[in-house]
């Protein structure tokens, strides 16, 4: 296999993840669901719900954590989901600094 072959391959699968990580979306909660967001795979917070009865006056920092649980949740997600997804392509094989 001659080096510039090697580099379209590798710049087409570039390409290929590139947009499946674009259209990816994922969700997550906290609080057993009280707080639910979704992210495309680029890190974009898309939508939060918050069930009514997570809003209390009274602890308003409760349902910060909430919401920043929830986002971190679906930011792993989005992660492991991008890592699959770059395996799969790659066969398993790694590619340092890449990920």
């Amino acid at each position: 296999m001659n080096i510039k072959k090697m580099l379209k391959q590798a710049q087409e699968m570039q390409k290929k993840l590139q947009q499946e990580v674009e259209e990816m979306t994922m969700e997550a909660s906290a609080g057993g669901g009280m707080v639910n967001v979704t992210m495309r795979g680029n890190k974009e917070l898309i939508s939060v719900t918050i069930d009514p009865e997570a809003v209390d006056p009274e602890d308003v920092e409760m349902l910060q954590d909430l919401i920043m649980a929830a986002v971190n949740e679906a930011n792993r997600k989005v992660d492991e989901a991008v890592q699959q997804q770059m395996g799969d392509m790659t066969g398993g094989m790694g590619f340092p600094g890449l990920g």
